[in-house]
């Protein structure tokens, strides 16, 4: 694979099937996922019959216009050197005369001409006012408070927010703190589950002036026996009586065995004398009850309020609570936290009222994305583009079931006929519906296709079908398929060739109406997408994994000082970005060099006409270096070096060197740095440039960017083109660079020997095994009685992840912005050493005084299956991790963990592939790292980069090289 093709394929995530600016960035690309309608110049009409009133503006200029944010003409130009049509914003129309000017294409007009048209829809000034305003009704922080603990053994959240950030808290009623704080605290746990939502309101008020009465706050009062709540019992498919009676008496138990949720309160049925279970309490409800029911010893009784429609649906019930122990029994910090745990409950219950049961998991959670985007990034909608979002909610809840399945699967075109969910009672009622709101598209007669949706709807035939059209329409001589896509290219052939005129009829007769997302949906439902979880790899399976309890994630607080896209334009350009990398992806995989090319000219011109304004944002210096990673520079800069991969491979150097100067130039605070330094050295050399190369090199070792793996192979790149005459002097390196490394050389039987083959050997059990298990069979006898793994970076991670999991989820602004985090933003930055100075330092301390056994074990028990960076719970035992950590020691633990908090990113890959000890005494060991190599193996500069630096900090290290048997 191309270097930095997986990167680009997890920053683009789930590719769209709607490319707003594809037409105007490629005119001579016709991607698969491009808008079917605007082919011709046309928007799509929500019930393909005329226009819908939610159209908008959705090729993403920015600017609806000022007729209220319907598409116009005054969106679009035409070139006035080619005639193509663009998209009117100054970027892209003098991208594409630079474009059309240097190819020598006639000009159609003077150069005085050119600069008297008027391209732009609105002047510059309308466009900054509006997007001042937007900030200015966004940017107000308050300083942050320190808010009252609480220590008990479950985790508490603590939410508090100013009027100005209350859109941050979206659909989380956990608001046990009246600081006004701009932060919450995210336990994605807790995320609504079935019987909680209903369509989406107003959020609940989190203000100094909320009247307490109408939360029924009776935490504050001295006694709280006799309050009433009410709520549901969930997850009756597991009950064990099926039937249930109004009235009937309940009573609650603990199930803290559950493997789903330690929390989990079971409800059982007082009538029966066998005491049935009928269900659960909402998981929600339940993180704050249980600690209730243990620790304060709280009974709750109650009845069932009334009888669900379905037997397992939700069923209202009211419980009655009753403290066993008295009041004045307990201390100050107790009462404290019984009353921030009672309150939670309350505001639990209270915003469950709001929601009823009738709504899906799905459909609940898929509310909960669209409100809390609306209520935490309103400064980047339209007007329009609000109130078509905030429509959803309006929708019958079959329309809105419908809208979510039908996005979350493949697409585009979908029949009619063969759409059908158990939970969904009217399909066509809910189509009509989505109709009607402008949500969909239907296709229902051959007028409405063109060739376009001919090719996109041939796609849900099946292969019988398509056989079927080839036979009626009379072809002879056509090739034999077996492939459905070979089938639909031949047909479509046909139809070009005016050989199967009749083929939109007979493609309509076989599906029937068919229906597909509109291209303002399509747009609209990915940008929220992709602002709630801020990347591409995460979608709705994110809820459903925690909602089945397969994936907990785990608190922290999110303090939001900075906004990651300040304006609206920052946020349409960072999508245009994305969608220049997806066209990329795709090109490399149709093998389109031509659109190839026109990705990576696109990519240049913006980095070179970026102004070092643009590359270094508005955002405070401490993090920009993480922020930026959301904007559109940052998306390029990832195209071109891709795009420098590709040369090179089809030995394009002299291309390739100008867009690494370039890259170089442009951005001079990267991690990446390095990469390109050390990738420019090299092409210079292919090229004959050998002292410039040398030059480039020496250079770059006095960047402070340049760093791990690629400071190394720079400096052995002076050591080896720095011989005289060029160089006499001897750098101060050299020495350090030269050093050897203690090499072992063992003997095996292999298994096979070919070239371009994984080497496979016969171990000492006559079983089959790769050279690090033939390694560790060596290690275990012969080489000293050693124990360990073979784990590569993987043991290291989770070591570090556990040691240092209190300060990788600190309370640090900006570093989380949504709930499904499993790491901090600035984790591979500078700015996360920087950010917790004192309390790395602090912590590291612990770790170097012999603490790091009693951290590891505290925070195995305390996290344990809780997602994190690098930790990997099936992977590794608590007792080989506590045996690996007492053998390295607290100074060699404290230096590693030291490194890897100065630059994750740097480091967190390359080390030793075994990890190896052995006890000298009861509570004493020793540590071995150990780099396994086969015969026509070598250490990688990032790998002897490692070995170098674990050497300097005190550890046991050295290469094992494997042989064949003579």
């Amino acid at each position: 694979m191309l270097t930095g093709r997986e990167s680009l394929v997890r920053l683009i995530g789930k590719r769209r099937r709607f490319l707003p600016n594809c037409q105007s960035l490629f005119p001579s690309y016709s991607a698969g996922s491009s808008n079917p309608q605007e082919e011709n110049g046309e928007v799509p009409s929500c019930s393909g019959k005329g226009p819908s009133k939610y159209e908008m503006d959705i090729r993403g200029n920015g600017e609806a216009g000022r007729s209220g944010g319907m598409v116009s003409d005054l969106g679009w130009v035409n070139c006035p050197v080619c005639g193509d049509k663009l998209r009117a914003t100054d970027y892209n129309i003098n991208s594409h005369l630079d474009t059309c000017l240097a190819r020598g294409t006639k000009r159609k007009l003077t150069q005085r001409t050119l600069l008297e048209s008027r391209f732009c829809s609105r002047s510059k000034d309308k466009v900054h006012s509006d997007d001042s305003s937007n900030l200015g009704s966004n940017s107000t922080h308050r300083d942050l408070e320190n808010s009252p603990a609480c220590n008990t053994s479950s985790t508490l959240p603590e939410f508090g927010a100013t009027e100005a950030d209350k859109r941050n808290q979206c659909l989380l009623p956990l608001d046990l703190s009246f600081n006004r704080e701009t932060c919450i605290e995210v336990l994605v746990e807790n995320l609504p589950k079935e019987g909680s939502f209903d369509k989406v309101d107003e959020p609940p008020p989190f203000s100094h002036d909320l009247e307490m009465h109408q939360l029924n706050m009776v935490s504050f009062k001295d006694n709280i026996s006799g309050a009433t709540l009410e709520t549901f019992i969930v997850g009756r498919r597991f009950s064990d009586e099926v039937e249930l009676k109004q009235g009937a008496s309940i009573s609650l138990s603990r199930d803290s065995n559950n493997p789903k949720d330690p929390n989990a309160i079971k409800v059982f049925s007082m009538d029966s004398e066998s005491g049935k279970m009928l269900g659960f309490l909402p998981r929600e409800l339940a993180q704050y009850l249980s600690p209730l029911i243990e620790k304060y010893r709280v009974n709750f009784e109650g009845f069932v309020i009334s009888l669900p429609k379905h037997s397992f649906d939700a069923v209202p019930i009211q419980i009655v609570c009753h403290e066993i122990v008295s009041r004045g029994e307990k201390e100050s910090n107790d009462c404290q936290c019984f009353e921030s745990l009672w309150e939670n409950v309350v505001r639990v219950v209270e915003y469950a009222k709001k929601f009823p049961t009738s709504m899906t998991r799905y459909q609940q959670n898929f509310c909960i994305i669209i409100h809390e985007v609306l209520d935490t990034y309103s400064h980047l909608f339209l007007d329009e583009e609000k109130l078509f979002l905030e429509s959803f909610s309006s929708l019958s809840d079959d329309s809105q079931r419908l809208l979510v399945r039908l996005y979350t699967r493949k697409g585009p075109w979908f029949r009619i006929s063969n759409i059908s969910y158990a939970e969904i009672l009217d399909c066509q009622e809910a189509i009509k519906g989505l109709c009607a709101a402008g949500y969909i598209y239907s296709l229902e007669s051959t007028k409405e296709m063109n060739f376009r949706d001919m090719k996109e709807v041939l796609d849900v035939l099946v292969v019988s079908e398509l056989r079927e059209i080839s036979s009626l329409t009379h072809l002879k001589g056509g090739v034999r398929c077996t492939k459905k896509q070979d089938f639909i290219a031949w047909i479509l052939a046909s139809y070009e060739d005016g050989m199967c005129p009749l083929l939109p009829s007979l493609i309509l007769d076989r599906t029937g109406t068919c229906i597909r997302i509109t291209s303002t949906a399509e747009l609209l439902l990915w940008r929220v997408e992709r602002l709630f979880f801020l990347n591409g790899q995460q979608d709705l399976s994110a809820f459903l994994l925690v909602n089945l309890g397969l994936v907990k994630y785990p608190s922290y607080k999110c303090i939001t000082m900075n906004q990651i896209f300040p304006g609206r334009s920052d946020l349409l350009e960072y999508e245009e970005a994305v969608e220049v990398a997806q066209i990329m992806d795709q090109s490399l995989d149709e093998n389109n060099i031509e659109v190839v090319m026109r990705c990576i000219e696109i990519s240049e011109a913006h980095i070179s006409s970026s102004s070092d304004e643009v590359a270094q944002s508005s955002i405070s210096e401490s993090v920009g270096t993480f922020l930026s990673r959301y904007s559109a520079l940052w998306i390029y800069s990832k195209v071109v070096t891709l795009g420098i991969s590709f040369l090179e491979c089809d030995h394009k150097y002299q291309d390739a060197i100008r867009l690494l100067k370039q890259l170089l130039s442009a951005i001079t605070c990267d991690g990446r740095r390095g990469y390109w330094t050390l990738r420019l050295s090299v092409d210079l050399e292919h090229v004959g440039c050998v002292c410039e190369s040398l030059l480039v090199a020496e250079e770059g070792l006095l960047d402070p960017w340049v760093r791990a793996g690629s400071k190394m192979a720079l400096q052995r790149r002076v050591l080896r083109l720095g011989k005289p005459p060029r160089r006499w002097k001897t750098p101060s390196f050299a020495d350090s660079v030269k050093r050897k490394i203690k090499e072992v050389h063992i003997q095996g039987r292999p298994l096979n020997c070919e070239t371009g083959m994984r080497n496979r050997y016969y171990g000492e059990d006559g079983e089959q095994c790769g050279v690090e298990q033939l390694a560790l069979q060596y290690y275990a006898g012969d080489g000293g009685g050693w124990q360990g793994v073979h784990a590569e970076s993987g043991i290291w991670m989770m070591i570090f992840g556990l040691l240092m999991w209190d300060v990788i989820f600190a309370d640090v602004p900006d570093v989380f912005r949504t709930r499904f985090q499993t790491a901090p933003l600035d984790l591979e930055t500078d700015n996360f050493y920087i950010a917790r100075k004192n309390l790395i330092e602090s912590h590291l301390q612990k770790i170097q005084d012999g603490m790091a056994e009693e951290i590891l074990i505290t925070s195995w028990e305390s996290h344990v299956e809780t997602a994190c960076r690098g930790v990997n719970w099936e992977r590794h035992t608590l007792s080989e991790l506590r045996a690996a950590v007492t053998c390295i020691g607290g100074h060699c633990l404290a230096s590693f963990c030291r490194h890897l908090s100065l630059d994750y990113r740097s480091w967190s890959s390359g080390m030793p592939d075994l990890l190896l000890w052995r006890f000298c005494g009861e509570y004493t060991g020793e540590a071995k790292l150990v780099e396994v190599k086969g015969p026509r193996d070598r250490l990688s500069e990032q790998q002897r980069a490692w070995l170098l630096l674990l050497m300097d900090c005190g550890f046991n290290t050295e290469v094992c090289k494997v042989s064949p048997d003579p």
